[in-house]
């Protein structure tokens, strides 16, 4: 599922999920789910409304109960890890605080349950960026500051393993920003992140693992360079007709790039240097070039649209 390129060390705690299935009564939220997780990677969970996406992690965290497989983190269900809280952290909602508690007091009375010190809980305020709210009732912070706080909380015992539900709902362009870097140094010393979003272009700025679930089963996953495919070029000029000759004269394959309009090629290499050549060679004038590959929003439309994979159970509704 991963490339070997740019890997943290993998002496960390993974998370596996075995075919992992959950019904509510006739409802059946996941289906048979089963992908893994490696440390000092970031994998986005991805997936429409409605697929299963947060009862997954939440029968991860033993929230939840499954119906049939096994959801390990380190090898071990979540009730059976000794400290919890210095495995794994987790925030699922931006909401789970008592709204009169300041955020600092909130950290605290978590920490207190793993005699985690309150330098601990400073040292976080800071880190997430919120140190001057701190002394404020958590009831009066923006949607952006709970989360910031939820991820503290998720930090206080500093976990080998992250599971994030939508972690940048409500920042702004600058918080998004330092959540990317953030989560990235993060991975770089070998924590283990799996993040659920709806964010797709954000997500595919930030991980390096995808899996992909629809109506409650998986229907891709691999790391972000494998779903993006073999790279190509757009080429666009006066003359496309002519320029796609001098491509397959020089052993490129050109094929007309509809999508982009009648003067655009999808020149079958990456190397963007070949096809400015071959068009210079030929005399004609280029107006675009530029590498070009398969978006992720495109493939996960493209996926999830899929009549197989289309939320039965929304359907009968």
């Amino acid at each position: 599922m991963t490339t070997t390129d740019q890997r943290a060390p993998t002496d960390g705690t993974d998370i596996e999920v075995r075919g992992l299935s959950k019904k509510f009564g006739d409802f059946t939220a996941v289906q048979d789910l089963s992908f893994r997780v490696e440390p000092g990677r970031i994998t986005g969970f991805l997936g429409p409304n409605g697929a299963g996406k947060t009862t997954t992690l939440r029968m991860l965290l033993g929230l939840i109960r499954p119906s049939d497989g096994v959801g390990l983190i380190g090898g071990h269900a979540y009730a059976e890890l000794p400290r919890p809280l210095e495995t794994v952290g987790s925030a699922l909602e931006a909401t789970n605080f008592h709204p009169g508690r300041t955020g600092r007091d909130h950290l605290r009375v978590l920490a207190a349950t793993h005699r985690i010190p309150d330098s601990r809980v400073d040292h976080l305020l800071e880190l997430v960026g919120i140190p001057a709210a701190a002394r404020k009732r958590a009831g009066g912070y923006s949607m952006g500051m709970r989360q910031r706080l939820g991820l503290a909380a998720a930090l206080l015992g500093e976990p080998k393993v992250l599971l994030l539900d939508e972690p940048a709902n409500g920042l702004d362009p600058e918080g998004i920003r330092w959540l990317r870097g953030f989560l990235r140094h993060l991975a770089s010393e070998g924590t283990t992140i799996l993040i659920s979003s709806h964010l797709l272009t954000e997500v595919e700025q930030t991980v390096d693992d995808v899996v992909i679930i629809a109506n409650g089963h998986l229907v891709r996953q691999g790391s972000i360079d494998e779903l993006h495919g073999d790279l190509s070029t757009l080429v666009r000029s006066a003359d496309p007709s002519r320029l796609a000759l001098a491509l397959e004269t020089d052993g490129i394959p050109a094929f007309p790039a509809v999508e982009q309009g009648d003067s655009a090629l999808q020149a079958m290499t990456g190397d963007l240097v070949a096809v400015g050549e071959s068009a210079l060679r030929a005399g004609v004038a280029v107006h675009e070039l530029r590498p070009l590959r398969t978006d992720l929003e495109r493939l996960f439309f493209e996926l999830t649209e899929n009549p197989d994979n289309r939320n039965r159970n929304l359907e009968q509704s």
